[in-house]
């Protein structure tokens, strides 16, 4: 029955998006109550995971399938759970409140598990274990109290099922955050840019890049991202999203590389039109363009977004000349930065302004274009309830320690 079930979430887990979407406000839902503790699988990122447990004797809203496993609520998506461990409810409901704790609202806020934690049926550790949730998960929170000892207690939802997990074992969410990048070079060619902060060099990008697979980060595409900065998919509580901004050859020449050797995904804002018919000799002292070539040798790492195409410039008083440019204009200029992007990536959703700056003529044609997200050069990490259009980044230097890079994507507000 076990391998049985994995094989059913590998499918679930390669079939089409639509096939695999739960439309449990369609369906009754159906109380089952487990025979014994059974283990809960749910899609996090990118995978389908084991990402807890459920105690013996619980009862739960599950979703009638034909499949060998019940879906029922789980975070922000579903989770999964062995026909073979659940059956018919012993003895009354129980609980006459349960259809409403299905729609109780969110909060905008999520706990974090840094290890295997308890949740409890009541806010207290006298109460019985409801089940588990597994290390490395963003949950959303319903609710938050303190008991008659002030321990603050975070309120839950799984499966139709309050749970109370204690503020001792689970941190309240601070954020994601999106690293960037600019132009990455060895420090025996890097003649012209050491002083520039949005320089790196290939030591430091390569430590970064191995410090994150080694520490157990996932690295977020923007689609991820944005599904839960929208409260719309699970994602794990180590993760960042990485950025590079231009679209400059040595992200090609030296990042693509590093990135493929930690299994990292990275997303490209890339200026539309500076991209390069044929490739360019290397030239460390000037700043070069990614060719069409190099754009598609990336693919496999790099997503493609837009920098937008003409208005990555300053003007005679050094500043972003996007902020002195008409709505009409910008407008334009992102809808053909789309254009020119799509034959590299036909979702072409979020948008970096050039050296972050922005009004609101620019937010409102990022809206207006059709971009999603918008990524801007506030110093910041991102979360729930930010304004999509005016995400903050983090910068880490080629001078930062990887004591300094822990301690800036940490869990801190």
């Amino acid at each position: 029955m076990y391998l049985r079930l994995v094989f059913c979430l590998f499918v679930l887990m390669v079939a089409p998006a639509q096939a695999r979407m739960l439309n449990s406000h369609l369906e009754p839902p159906l109380y089952m109550q487990t025979r014994e503790p059974a283990a809960v699988w749910a899609r996090i990122g990118d995978q389908v995971i084991p990402v807890g447990t459920i105690a013996g004797g619980q009862i739960v809203a599950v979703v009638p399938t034909v499949a060998d496993y019940y879906e029922f609520t789980f975070g922000f998506g579903n989770g999964f759970i062995d026909k073979a461990h659940l059956g018919p409810v012993q003895g009354k409901l129980g609980i006459d409140e349960r259809p409403g704790e299905l729609n109780k609202p969110l909060t905008n806020q999520n706990l974090l598990t840094f290890q295997d934690i308890t949740v409890y049926n009541a806010p207290s550790d006298d109460s019985a274990p409801f089940g588990t949730l597994a290390a490395n998960l963003r949950y959303p929170i319903i609710g938050k109290l303190k008991d008659r000892l002030n321990q603050t207690w975070f309120q839950i939802r799984i499966g139709g099922r309050l749970g109370w997990v204690s503020s001792l074992d689970a941190e309240l969410d601070n954020g994601i955050p999106i690293l960037t990048y600019h132009h990455i070079l060895r420090d025996e060619e890097n003649t012209r840019f050491r002083h520039t902060s949005t320089t790196t060099s290939v030591v430091a990008f390569s430590n970064q890049m191995t410090w994150l697979r080694e520490q157990g980060y996932t690295a977020l595409t923007l689609y991820q991202l944005e599904g839960y900065l929208r409260n719309r998919l699970n994602v794990p509580a180590k993760a960042v999203v990485v950025t590079f901004d231009d679209g400059l050859k040595s992200v090609a020449r030296y990042g693509c590389p590093i990135l493929r050797d930690n299994g990292i995904h990275a997303t490209a804002f890339i200026i539309s039109s500076r991209i390069k018919r044929h490739p360019q000799a290397w030239n460390p002292a000037s700043l070069q363009f990614m060719s069409l070539s190099e754009l598609a040798g990336c693919h496999d790492v790099l997503d493609i977004q837009s920098h937008t195409h003409f208005l990555h410039r300053v003007d005679g008083n050094h500043q972003p000349i996007l902020l002195s440019r008409s709505y009409h204009n910008i407008v334009f200029d992102f809808q053909r930065s789309r254009r020119a992007l799509e034959q590299f990536n036909p979702q072409v959703l979020y948008l970096s302004y050039p050296f972050g700056g922005y009004n609101a003529n620019a937010i409102n044609a990022a809206r207006a274009a059709g971009f999603h997200m918008a990524v801007t050069t506030v110093r910041g990490k991102v979360k729930p309830g930010d304004n999509l259009l005016l995400l903050k980044r983090l910068y880490i230097l080629r001078t930062d320690s990887l004591d300094v890079m822990a301690r800036l994507i940490a869990n801190r507000s």
